[in-house]
């Protein structure tokens, strides 16, 4: 699988990790090139975390 640009950002509110995620960072403050919602839920992170 191909490593996503840190600057993609992500809009996911169920995921479990939204609020240490480097990714939602990005999409708040609006440095995300684009911003897509990854596949984390209330009880995981997705694939694609990043942390802080």
């Amino acid at each position: 699988m191909a490593q996503l640009p840190e600057n993609i950002g992500c809009e996911n509110p169920d995921c479990i990790a939204k609020d240490e995620c480097k990714r939602q960072v990005v999409a708040k403050d609006g440095s995300a090139v684009e911003v897509r919602s990854f596949g984390g839920s209330p009880e995981k992170k997705c694939g694609k975390y990043l942390a802080k």
